[in-house]
């Protein structure tokens, strides 16, 4: 498998919380938060299972080639909903991180701004890649060109 999260195992976890803030909050509020409690994961979480993650923001912008459910064009959520997204090496060493001391009241503080709650789905990775350099993928161009019959 072609890694993209440096470490991350094919038997890893990933979780995934959603958040739509509540309308009193900013993204200001979100970073500030969210922030802390990463922090603190990578502070206290690095040598106990924790590989990564990343937080990812709405933008706004609508994939009307990647959509199949018609061609909107503006979505309520812009810079409301945001993606934590976790990696683990496993869904138990996930769960002994939400029962620390010191991730507890930060995770209160994220959960504050959230107008839906809270909803933290694990998934495992069924594939994951990096893109190919500009060498790599010419010669996987000339290579899917020159076999392309032998897959028919």
């Amino acid at each position: 498998m072609n890694t993209l999260i440096n470490n991350f195992s094919p038997d890893g976890v990933v979780t995934i919380n959603r958040v739509i803030l509540k309308p009193e909050y900013t993204i200001d509020d979100l970073e500030e938060r969210v922030a802390e409690l990463c922090e603190n994961v990578k502070t206290y979480h690095s040598d106990t299972g924790f590989v990564g993650g990343f937080v990812a923001l709405n933008s706004g912008i609508i994939s009307n080639e990647g959509s199949t459910v018609g061609k909107a064009v503006d979505t309520r959520l812009k810079d409301r909903e945001a993606l934590i997204v976790t990696f683990w090496n496993s869904f138990e060493q996930h769960e002994a991180s939400h029962k620390s001391e010191t991730f507890q009241p930060l995770f209160s503080r994220v959960l504050e701004l959230c107008e839906n709650g809270n909803e933290e789905v694990a998934y495992t990775m069924l594939w994951q890649g990096r893109a190919y350099s500009p060498e790599e993928a010419r010669a996987a161009r000339e290579a899917k060109e020159k076999y392309q019959y032998l897959a028919a």
